[in-house]
């Protein structure tokens, strides 16, 4: 039964939008800091390499997080779940928006990192709970579309609220949203109690026998540490080297989110035919972008440009990656996104940190060419893999 008694054929969607809310307002607390760096280390007095701890921890604890919580809580009923990490992130940010201290917001970003792998992990496999056979594929791209969109719009979002009422203010404004999710949870998803028990061997034997998965797991590592090696210093990017004001950063986030937004759809509609293409062109792209912006971003202008191209290929990221998986273990879709979920938050998190000690030890631009590398070398991988399936 749903806690809302409504029409059949609407209840079931208006459920996955509640996860799909869920899982938005998750990523964009994970990927917050990213948009307000500077003047968070300004405020807390920490150096640009430290404060970019605030999306490594997280993105380590989430990783570690997503095939426990899947392994250890596959008996509990998976809507109260869901509402129960929801609520944590909620609580976690509205402490990290009343913080004195630095090592304060850190230990909230730990509880943060729980609150993402859990329910990331455990959302993937939920839509063909939620609706009709048929429509299932487009309620799993539903539901994930809350990642990418998160990622590109979540965060400039934040941003632009970071600068009108401050930092704090941001952490706040994503506590609220986090709250709403949990109402929509408790109030539009059923019972949905566990189905399938997985254990640890399940995962170790995925990885260990299935190419595909391999494969996928490889290009997440590389391409997600690529792009966060350097997205998490956007900001000091776009000041130092593209020359923006910062009171125009958080416009510039903003195109760069609504690209990646386009990004998204474009991807979703061409994966069905050209996966591998798909994917080929978006590390090629993500590499490109990334090079040309650390030779050529000589103003905001040429700066704001090569942004919206990252933006417009990492939109497409999530979903190309999240179909290559199902589609390289069709009759383990649990297992396929722990392990997707886990590489993923696994690489921001190392993205980040490589970043942070990049951004210490030289010039800001220097994430530029890690992100560049890494991406490359994702597009080769994919490249090779493709030319021996042929």
């Amino acid at each position: 039964m749903f806690p809302i008694q409504l029409e059949e054929k609407t209840r079931g969607w208006l459920a996955v939008l509640a996860v799909t809310l869920g899982i938005f307002s998750l990523m964009t607390s994970e990927l917050l800091p990213v948009g307000l760096l500077t003047p968070i280390g300004e405020a807390l007095d920490v150096s640009a390499g430290t404060a970019g701890l605030m999306v490594t921890v997280p993105g380590l604890v989430a990783g570690l997080t997503a095939p426990l919580l899947t392994v250890r809580g596959a008996a509990v009923d998976r809507r109260l779940m869901l509402a129960w990490l929801v609520g944590l992130m909620a609580a976690a940010n509205l402490i990290c928006a009343l913080a004195p201290h630095f090592a304060v917001v850190l230990a909230a970003r730990v509880v943060i990192g729980v609150s993402v792998g859990g329910f990331s992990a455990i959302a993937g496999g939920l839509a063909a709970r939620l609706v009709p056979p048929q429509q299932a594929g487009a309620a799993t791209a539903v539901i994930f579309g809350g990642v990418s969109t998160a990622s590109v719009l979540g965060v400039p979002a934040g941003t632009l609220i970071g600068e009108v009422a401050g930092w704090r203010g941001g952490f706040a404004a994503v506590g609220v949203l986090g709250l709403t999710a949990l109402a929509g949870l408790l109030l539009l998803v059923p019972r949905l109690p566990s189905q399938k028990t997985i254990n640890f061997a399940d995962l170790s034997a995925l990885l260990r026998t299935n190419m595909g998965v391999r494969v996928g797991v490889v290009v997440t590592v590389l391409l997600i540490s690529g792009h966060f090696a350097a997205y998490t210093f956007v900001r000091p990017l776009l000041h130092d080297l593209a020359g923006l004001d910062d009171s125009l950063i958080g416009a510039v986030l903003m195109l760069y989110g609504l690209a990646g937004i386009a990004g998204n759809f474009v991807a979703g509609h061409r994966v069905s035919r050209q996966l591998s293409g798909t994917l080929l062109l978006i590390a090629a792209t993500l590499a490109a972008a990334t090079a040309l912006f650390a030779l050529a971003a000589a103003g905001p202008l040429t700066g704001t440009v090569l942004l919206v191209v990252w933006g417009l290929a990492y939109g497409g990221v999530s979903v190309t990656l999240q179909t290559w998986m199902l589609r390289a273990a069709p009759d383990m879709t649990e297992s396929a996104s722990s392990l997707f979920v886990a590489a993923f938050n696994l690489s921001i998190a190392f993205g980040a940190l490589v970043g942070g000690l990049t951004a210490d030890q030289s010039a800001t631009v220097g994430v530029l060419w890690v992100a560049c590398g890494l991406t490359l070398v994702a597009a080769l991988t994919v490249a090779v893999r493709n030319k021996q399936t042929l």
